[in-house]
């Protein structure tokens, strides 16, 4: 049976980040059936993470069209502060929180993502699962290959796995790309960050000090940590003979780079509690695939971009309307062309803006 035949389409999702979360729920807000296919062993598996601003018109429409924009008090509009300072650590400006529940008030991911779980159908959420590939079918459906050899077959499936997305394959030959630019990224306790004197410089938000193509950025979260990064340009493989593994090895290399930095901003480095992750980064192409019936993506899967922020807000805006696009169109393949020509337009937009601030 076709997916333009069939009323009650079988539906799956493939990844459990919040761009697919958000889709899944607003699907079963409106009482249609979905599963989730997530290779993590379980929702306590989790990848560091950290905050992002909730916008308006974007990850806060995506979380009105889930039922949950009320359930945000997670939300922290004070975590809007920005404070921005030279290489000398001296403040150069300061933007203050917008008061009360307007504007674009931060939100941890990992609080958004357990509040999009908690709100779905037990058992939604297929964990230990793993794609291998999908593969468009001839009827318009799709094809699911599993890494255990399985296959399942479905009317539509949503690629929602990210930056290195198995299911992009059935659409696109685009790969992400290096930006000529690395994170490399560490936390740090607000205790340790009090005991050191270097607290004031991150605020009750987020601070970023820039010079000479260098810039280190530090973003208070809602558990009591601030993730820290130090962001520069270096090739790809600008690690090699370093062990990543070696907190401070990698630190004594960070200094290094930043010599001449005041010894305020090398403290924030000196503090870590959990050692480094590289993290360089990657963005698609912006282009467009060729409509296949049975087969889309959103998020990163789709357009990843190094504006974590604006990524976050498109994942969830983009699970939200193509939900709504399949409860409210007349059939599973005019609802997916629906989506996809105003996610395409959504998208060269973003990824422009989001590539301007890098």
């Amino acid at each position: 049976m076709t997916a333009e035949a069939n009323s009650n389409p079988r539906i799956a999702i493939v990844g459990a980040g919040l761009g697919g979360l958000a889709c899944a729920r607003t699907l079963q807000k409106h009482h249609r059936a979905v599963t989730v296919f997530e290779r993590k062993r379980s929702a306590d598996v989790r990848s560091p993470s950290g905050t992002f601003s909730v916008q308006p018109g974007m990850g806060q429409d995506a979380l009105r069209a889930t039922g949950l924009l009320d359930s945000t008090a997670l939300a922290r509009p004070d975590g809007r502060e920005v404070r921005m300072f030279g290489s000398d650590a001296m403040l150069l400006h300061r933007l203050p929180p917008v008061g009360g529940r307007t504007g674009a008030p931060d939100m941890d991911c990992d609080r958004l993502r357990q509040l999009l779980l908690d709100a779905l159908t037990e058992g939604t959420v297929l964990w230990g699962t793993s794609v291998d590939r999908v593969v468009p079918l001839p009827d318009g459906t799709s094809r699911v290959h599993f890494d255990d050899r399985t296959t399942e077959d479905f009317d539509l499936v949503i690629g929602a796995d990210g930056a290195w997305s198995s299911t992009r394959r059935a659409l696109s030959e685009a790969v992400p790309a290096y930006l000529g630019r690395t994170f490399v990224e560490t936390y740090i306790n607000d205790p340790e960050a009090r005991h050191h004197g270097v607290v004031h410089l991150i605020g009750s938000g987020s601070m970023v000090a820039m010079a000479g193509g260098k810039a280190m950025m530090a973003r208070r979260l809602s558990n009591g940590r601030v993730r820290l990064r130090a962001a520069f340009r270096a090739p790809e493989d600008w690690h090699i003979g370093l062990d990543l593994s070696d907190a401070g090895v990698v630190l004594a290399r960070l200094v290094e780079m930043y010599d001449g930095w005041d010894e305020r901003l090398l403290d924030l480095l000196r503090v870590n509690n959990g050692g480094f992750v590289n993290r360089p980064l990657y963005a698609l192409p912006v282009h467009m695939w060729a409509h296949v019936p049975g087969v889309t993506l959103l998020g990163d899967a789709a357009h990843l971009m190094p504006s974590f922020d604006i990524g976050a807000n498109s994942a969830l805006l983009d699970g939200a309307d193509l939900a709504e696009a399949l409860v409210t169109e007349g059939g599973v393949d005019e609802a997916v062309r629906a989506y996809e020509d105003a996610m395409s337009v959504r998208w060269a937009a973003n990824a422009e803006l989001a590539t301007s601030r890098f």
